[in-house]
């Protein structure tokens, strides 16, 4: 998975006058993108995780700002770019009282293509099957300090290291609903002697428009109901090639949420609620997460 960096000039970009799609909300990889098109997306993230089984009463709270460009290079090549402004904080006790440690920037830019290797387009739907790979680069920075020294690693705006990922979307749209999935892997490296674990994702995301229930000519606008499911698991963290048992995990959500799409923006919100949590030793455990944002379709002069 979410700022200036990816801004494109304005005089690149108009309106587009094709309809927008609707799209998964909590992942990018099967997000719909045509030819000679781009797609801009800003979202606000909020990350809650308050269960915590220790005595230090842990409370962790993130706030994600990322904002992702896609631009359709060719009938079937989709570049991707994302740049997020993260802050992470937690309070927790300590033998010295409540203390809370924060940080603040720039994260790591994550860029990837997506290439469609099978297409079927028929009157009343479209189906496409597409594996995309791309790496998530070091720009965020993983040495910061605050008054108590430096900052855990995994607070730290950006993990330090270069990291490859790689996985398959399938995307399946009719006039009435649409369904995307996506599966992959993210491989982690090491860097200052410290490396994230390796992760497994999966993503569903399933729109039905629910207004208007028919369609017909001059209709500016649909609503849609979206519900998504996502998994992640993740492998322990390692510091000098020893394992951290309070690290990684299993996670599974179920997300509600909704779509307003009109021909050239869309606006979304959903929830995310922890069905399965289930972290590795002392792990702490997620609240619920939010995600609302701004979606623009844009037609290249190209």
């Amino acid at each position: 998975m979410k700022v200036g960096v990816l801004i494109v000039p304005a005089i690149l970009l108009s309106w587009s006058a094709r309809p927008a799609h609707a799209g998964p909300i909590t992942f990018l990889t099967a997000l719909p993108v045509a030819s000679s098109q781009a797609v801009v997306r800003g979202q606000y993230f909020l990350i809650r995780a308050t269960d915590d089984p220790t005595p230090a009463e842990r409370d962790l709270t993130v706030h994600a700002v990322p904002v992702a460009i896609a631009v359709g290079a060719t009938p079937r090549l989709a570049l991707f770019g994302i740049v997020p402004i993260v802050t992470k904080s937690i309070a927790l006790t300590t033998p010295i009282g409540r203390i809370t440690r924060e940080t603040t920037g720039l994260g790591d830019i994550v860029t990837f293509a997506r290439y469609t290797v099978y297409a079927v387009d028929m009157e009343e739907s479209t189906f496409r099957i597409a594996p995309f790979g791309g790496i998530k680069m070091p720009t965020g920075d993983s040495g910061g300090s605050d008054a108590l020294g430096v900052v855990p690693r995994p607070l730290q705006p950006g993990s330090g290291s270069w990291d490859g990922l790689g996985g398959l979307a399938v995307p399946y749209q009719t006039k009435q609903w649409e369904l995307d999935a996506d599966t992959g892997i993210k491989k982690n490296t090491e860097a200052d002697d410290f490396r994230f674990g390796d992760e497994f994702f999966a993503d569903l995301s399933f729109q039905y428009r629910v207004w208007p229930r028919q369609l017909g000519a001059g209709v500016p606008a649909f609503l849609f109901a979206v519900v998504e499911t996502n998994v992640i698991s993740q492998g322990r963290n390692e510091l000098a090639g020893a394992s951290d048992p309070d690290s990684g995990g299993t996670r599974g959500d179920v997300d509600l949420g909704l779509q307003y799409v009109t021909t050239s923006f869309i606006v979304e919100g959903i929830v995310q609620i922890p069905a399965v949590d289930e972290p590795n030793g002392a792990g702490l455990r997620n609240d619920y997460r939010f995600t609302a944002g701004v979606r623009w379709n844009m037609a290249l002069p190209f």
